[in-house]
C-alpha cells in the first residue's frame, strides 16, 4: 500500500504560506481542471436571470402591464441581492459552515424558481419576491461558491481562472438571448430553469475545496514567488506590503476608492446590459439587430475575461484594468454615433469586453493590496459595490430614460467610462514606495 503524501507548510520570502505535497486526485478523485469546469458549467447555467433580460424585457413590460422602468427595476433589485448575499456566503464557505455542493444546489434551485416566476407571474410583487429576491439570492450563492472554489484550486493563476469562471455567468446566456427572438418568453424561460438545476446537481456535486492555502504539488511555491520565468506577473504586480484587515484596509483610502471605482463600473456595465437591446429597437436597428448586439455583448463580455485576466499577470492590473474601462467608455459613445446596424453591434461588442473584465482584475488587486489573511472580508466590502452599481446603473437609470431618453444616458455613461479609466491611476498599493515596481522584487532565480 502506497504511503500517505508528506504534507508540508511552506513559506515563500513575503511571509505568504503553502500547503503542499497533496495531488488533486488524491483529494478528489480528479484533476484539478474537474473544479474549473464543474464551476463555470453551474455559472453558465444561471447566466439567463441577469443576461437575458434586457431582451426579455421587450416583452415583459407590455405583456404584463408594467412600464419599462418598472421592469427594469427587477433587474435592478436582481443584482442588489445577487452582490449582497455573496457577501455571507463567501464568509460561510471559508469557516467551512457550507460546502460549495451545497451552496451551488441550494444557490440553482432558488435560480430555477427566480425564471419559472419570470416566466409565469403576472403579479409585479410575487415577481420582485420569486424573480429579484429569490433568484438573486440563488445565483449570488451559486457566483460565491464557484468563484472561491476555482480560485483555490488555481492560486496561482487566480485573475485569469477568476476571469474565466465569472465568464461562464455572460456566455452563457447567448442561447437564451438569441431564442427569445423566435420563441416565447415563458418557453425560453422554462427551459433554462430546468437546464439550470440539472447541471448544478451534475456540476455542482463535483465541487469541494482544497485544504487552506493548498498548492500544486508540481510547482515549487518558493520559486514561484521570486522567479520571473515561473510567475510572469512579478514584474508589473507586487504582493502586498503586509496583511490588513478591514478596516486597515479602509483606512488606507485604496479599498474606499476601489469601490468607487467597481461602483462605477459595475454601473456602466449593467447599463449596457440592461438597456443595448431596448437601444437598438428605439434607433430603428430592429430585432434581429438588438438580439445580434445583446448577443455579443454578453459573449465578448464573458469571452473577454479570462485574456484580460493573462494581460493584466504579462502588464500589470492597474494598466490592464484602465485599458478595459476605456473601451468601455468609448464603445458606450460608439453606440449613439453608429449609423449601420453592423457597426451598433461591434460597439456593442467592446462595450461588452470592456464591460465584463474589469471583475477579475479588481478581485486580485484586492489580494495584492491587502493580503490573504483577511481576503474574503476585504473582496466582500469591494463586491457590495455592485449592488449599489445596479440600483443606479439599471433603476434610477430606467427612470431617468423615461424622461429624458437614451442618447443622453448613453452619452454620459460614456464619459463616466473614460474618468473612471483615468482614475485608476489614483490607485496605490498601501505601503509601498512610489517607485518603479521591477526593483522593488529582485532579480530572476532561474538564469535570466
Amino acid at each position: 500500500m502506497a504511503a500517505p503524501p508528506e504534507v508540508r507548510d511552506v513559506r515563500d520570502v513575503y511571509g505568504r504560506r503553502y500547503r503542499v505535497g497533496e495531488d488533486a486526485r488524491e483529494l478528489t478523485g480528479h484533476s484539478r481542471r474537474w473544479q474549473l469546469w464543474a464551476a463555470w458549467a453551474c455559472m453558465v447555467a444561471i447566466s439567463p436571470l441577469q443576461y437575458s433580460f434586457g431582451s426579455a424585457a421587450l416583452g415583459l413590460g407590455s405583456d404584463r402591464g408594467w412600464g419599462a422602468a418598472q421592469t427594469l427595476w427587477l433587474l435592478a433589485l436582481f443584482v442588489a441581492c445577487q452582490a449582497l448575499v455573496a457577501v455571507p456566503a463567501a464568509w460561510a464557505q471559508r469557516v467551512r459552515r457550507t460546502s460549495p455542493t451545497q451552496s451551488v444546489v441550494a444557490g440553482g434551485v432558488l435560480a430555477a424558481i427566480g425564471l419559472v416566476t419570470l416566466a409565469h407571474v403576472h403579479s409585479y410583487a410575487v415577481v420582485v419576491i420569486g424573480y429579484a429576491l429569490l433568484g438573486g439570492i440563488g445565483a449570488g450563492l451559486v457566483y460565491a461558491a464557484c468563484i472561491t472554489t476555482s480560485a483555490r484550486w488555481f492560486p496561482e493563476r487566480r485573475t485569469a481562472t477568476i476571469g474565466f469562471v465569472t465568464g461562464g455567468f455572460a456566455v452563457g446566456a447567448v442561447p437564451s438571448i438569441v431564442l427569445l427572438t423566435v420563441l416565447d418568453h415563458s418557453l425560453v424561460f422554462d427551459l433554462t430553469a430546468a437546464v439550470a438545476v440539472v447541471v448544478v446537481l451534475i456540476a455542482g456535486g463535483l465541487l469541494k475545496d482544497p485544504p487552506r492555502h493548498w498548492w500544486p504539488a508540481d510547482l515549487d511555491a518558493q520559486a514561484w514567488a521570486i522567479d520571473r520565468k515561473l510567475n510572469r506577473s512579478i514584474p508589473h504586480n507586487a504582493p502586498a506590503v503586509r496583511q490588513y484587515r478591514p478596516g486597515e484596509a479602509m483606512r488606507t483610502g485604496a479599498l474606499p476608492l476601489m469601490w468607487l471605482l467597481l461602483a462605477i463600473s459595475t454601473a456602466l456595465s449593467l447599463f449596457g446590459i440592461a438597456f443595448v437591446a431596448s437601444f437598438a429597437i428605439e434607433t430603428g436597428h430592429g430585432t434581429a439587430a438588438a438580439a445580434a448586439a445583446a448577443g455579443m455583448l454578453a459573449a465578448v463580455n464573458g469571452l473577454g475575461r479570462s485574456s484580460a485576466g493573462h494581460l493584466s499577470d504579462r502588464f500589470g492590473r492597474r494598466r490592464v484594468l484602465a485599458a478595459v474601462l476605456m473601451i468601455e467608455g468609448f464603445a458606450q459613445v460608439g453606440l449613439v454615433l453608429s449609423g449601420a446596424s453592423w457597426v451598433f453591434a461591434v460597439c456593442a461588442m467592446f462595450a461588452g469586453l470592456g464591460g465584463g473584465a474589469f471583475y477579475a482584475i479588481m478581485a486580485n488587486l484586492v489580494l495584492e493590496f491587502f493580503g490573504e489573511n483577511s481576503l474574503v472580508q476585504n473582496q466582500a466590502i469591494l463586491y457590495s459595490a455592485k449592488a449599489a452599481g445596479g440600483l443606479i446603473g439599471i433603476g434610477v437609470a430606467a427612470s431617468i430614460i423615461s424622461v429624458a431618453g437614451y442618447r443622453p444616458l448613453f452619452l454620459v455613461a460614456g464619459l463616466l467610462g473614460v474618468l473612471t479609466a483615468l482614475s485608476v491611476r489614483l490607485l496605490k498599493q498601501p505601503g509601498r514606495p512610489a517607485l518603479p515596481v521591477r526593483p522593488q522584487l529582485g532579480r530572476p532565480v532561474s538564469g535570466e
